[in-house]
């Protein structure tokens, strides 16, 4: 039996300050989350913890929220039934609905059935439910595309229903792979390839039309002379995951390597926004 490590955060504002926290943390690798009306309780794997785990989680040096943390080592939790009592539908618009198996039927035309287990990426997150607002409002029939950082698959999901043709979904976390072809095979997606790994596994040839990373600043601006080697000339960059005032420094980064910026979305700090390849 797994042996985990439970973060008690007190957060203040709770929102949209719990929001934050939790998408940071799970980019660092915390599993699964249980909000209450302090803030959240966060886990992650025994072995996977370290003493320098939340150095790089942005919101904890923030000025605008007080937030004080304790830990403890716990026995394995029921995450599925944690869930089931906190996931809730998400409507995108009226074409479009986000819903566990165990949500009743959204009568829409791009209904995904998403079982969110411990990934990351349900679309309840601003970072992901902006991306999937891009999806939709942006062609993919007969695109290629590549989603890094998949979680559960959501992004890519969409993108295939919308009419792409060949999609790679690569994610750096075993459950999010497994999560990931689950969901693919649920959405009865035949199109998508998941894949464990990081960058590297990214083509050094311009192979897609289109290229989705929904990670974090830093990750960002490390891959994206990769992210640009393979995006075909006049291909689109969406990318997610940073803050308000981290736009800059990525616009910056993507000019310089000849990804023009086109528009951005803003859902309270979150940022997501769209480059072409000149």
């Amino acid at each position: 039996m797994a042996v985990y490590i439970e973060y008690d955060f007190k957060v203040s504002p709770l929102q949209p300050g719990t929001e934050i926290l939790i998408a940071e943390l799970g980019y660092a690798g915390f599993e699964s989350f249980v909000e209450n009306e302090e803030g959240v309780k966060a886990y992650i794997q025994k072995e996977e913890w370290n003493a320098d785990l939340l150095e790089d989680i942005q919101i904890l040096n923030s000025t605008e929220f007080e937030i004080t943390h304790e830990h403890k080592e716990i026995e394995q939790v029921n995450w599925n039934a944690e869930w089931e009592s906190n996931f809730k539908p998400i409507v995108v618009s009226e074409d479009c609905a986000v819903r566990a198996p165990f949500h009743e039927p959204y009568n829409v035309p791009y209904e995904i059935i998403i079982e969110p287990k411990m990934s990351f990426g349900t679309g309840h997150h601003e970072t992901t439910y902006m991306v999937l607002q891009f999806i939709l409002e942006n062609d993919f029939e007969g695109k290629t595309v590549l989603d890094m950082g998949c979680g559960t698959a959501v992004l890519a999901i969409l993108a295939e229903k919308r009419g792409a043709v060949r999609l790679d979904a690569i994610d750096i976390d075993e459950w999010c792979v497994e999560n990931s072809t689950e969901n693919c095979e649920r959405n009865q997606c035949n199109a998508i390839t998941v894949q464990l790994g990081d960058a590297a596994l990214i083509p050094k040839e311009a192979t897609y039309d289109t290229l989705i990373a929904n990670i974090n600043r830093n990750i960002l601006l490390n891959d994206m002379p990769i992210y640009e080697a393979a995006l075909k000339s006049s291909g689109e960059l969406y990318l997610s995951g940073f803050y308000e005032e981290d736009l800059p420094m990525i616009k910056e980064c993507c000019e310089g390597l000849g990804m023009r910026y086109q528009e951005h979305k803003q859902k309270n700090s979150w940022i997501a926004a769209k480059f072409v390849k000149s």
